[in-house]
């Protein structure tokens, strides 16, 4: 009884700690630019809100993985130059904003650490007692394999019209590669999400300096559909997405309600594949002077979906399902509903389901189409026999092109 009791309040912490850590960013330094999977040498910065304000101290940490995610076995002096945990320096409060919190920012690579190696890196934030607060996965490659990844429609004739399919090329003219099957590595990413992958893949073509990946159903995924979107520049009036505003505690934003349609078609219109932009119009610096509004969703379907939860779906937590994000059916109104705090800005969200055996779907809700704009990302993992570490040689990105 007291292991379970411990475990209650641990886990009753964790959840909180979550939803006060709120805004978690890791992207390169230019603008509108989402990814975490850069060259080796690139500055990336990591910043996140802490809606307690209290001005705690935080320390990152950076830990090299293997491209299944498991820890390396190297030692901490074998891709750092510097330090692997170093406390965050940046620390700024708010300024004239209803929630009240505390900006955190550092820069990687600094003085203090230099990554050396390319590779999987786990970028950890701890609290003083060296307690997890968050992670974020980054990834550092080298330009020595030209990786062509082409997406395509489905061949299969019963998902041709809701899957698409990978296939791509490695190009390796100044690595020599003994064993493919042994010594390389691909990862397919959709979106930059890491819930989203396939590996496992062995090449199914072998020429001079080039490995080939011509799968038609190993690689298929479903197509799902564009992200909803909103936009919260305004504080204090209704923008892009928003019914109507209310001042509470907080200015309070109701979304127009979406509705389930099974026979939905699909209908394009851009997105930015679920990530969000911290912006204001009404304050110079985002960063502290942007505020936090509660954000209401609403899902119209009538009845509840039966052995699933609805969730709403984005990189505004990492793509996690929480329990702050789920939502709950209002039998009065017939539809899902939840509402959390996120910062002003422009985000991209969608309806996820989770059924019974955990399966998460965006296609339940949304559909799944062929014409989706999806940016899928191949990853390519080097490690020759004798090696001591899995380096990245080459990483490339393909849409898919409607013309075909």
């Amino acid at each position: 009884m007291e292991l379970k009791i411990t475990y209650f309040f641990l886990f009753i912490a964790l959840s909180y700690n979550a939803q006060q850590i709120k805004s978690i960013q890791l992207r390169p330094l230019q603008e509108k630019v989402f990814t975490s999977i850069v060259p080796l040498g690139t500055v990336l910065e990591l910043s996140f809100d802490d809606l307690d304000a209290d001005g705690k101290s935080y320390q990152y940490k950076i830990e090299h993985m293997t491209h299944d995610w498991e820890k390396s076995s190297m030692l901490t002096s074998q891709y750092i130059d510097g330090f692997d945990q170093n406390t965050i320096l940046e620390v700024r409060n708010s300024f004239n904003t209803l929630q009240s919190y505390t900006h955190y920012r550092v820069q990687i690579p600094n003085t203090n650490s230099i990554i050396t190696k390319s590779g999987n890196y786990l970028l950890s934030v701890l609290n003083d007692d060296d307690e997890l607060i968050f992670s974020r996965k980054f990834v550092l490659y080298e330009r020595e394999a030209i990786v062509g990844v082409s997406v395509e429609r489905s061949r299969n004739t019963k998902t041709s019209n809701t899957q698409q399919t990978i296939q791509f090329s490695v190009n390796h003219p100044t690595i020599q590669i003994n064993n493919p099957r042994q010594e390389i590595h691909v990862v397919i990413l959709k979106n930059e999400n890491w819930k989203e992958k396939i590996s496992n893949l062995q090449p199914t073509f072998f020429k001079a300096n080039q490995l080939l990946y011509t799968y038609t159903n190993k690689t298929n995924f479903w197509g799902d559909n564009e992200y909803y979107n909103f936009d919260t520049k305004f504080l204090r009036n209704k923008s892009l997405g928003v019914q109507y505003v209310e001042k509470k505690e907080v200015y309070h934003h109701y979304l127009y309600p979406e509705n389930y349609n099974k026979y939905k078609k699909y209908t394009y219109f851009p997105d930015i594949n679920g990530q969000f932009v911290i912006r204001t119009l009404e304050a110079n610096d985002a960063e502290t002077e942007a505020d936090y509004a509660m954000m209401h969703f609403s899902l119209n379907t009538y009845q509840p979906f039966r052995g699933k939860e609805v969730y709403v779906y984005g990189a505004f937590n990492n793509f996690e399902l929480t329990p702050e994000n789920k939502m709950s059916f209002d039998t009065e109104k017939g539809m899902y509903r939840t509402n959390f705090l996120l910062k002003q800005g422009f985000y991209n969200y969608s309806f996820a389901t989770v059924d019974q055996d955990n399966h998460v779907r965006l296609k339940t809700i949304n559909g799944s189409f062929y014409e989706t704009e999806n940016q899928y990302t191949v990853l390519v993992y080097y490690q020759p026999f004798g090696g001591l570490y899995e380096r990245v040689i080459g990483v490339g990105t393909g849409f898919l092109d409607q013309n075909r």
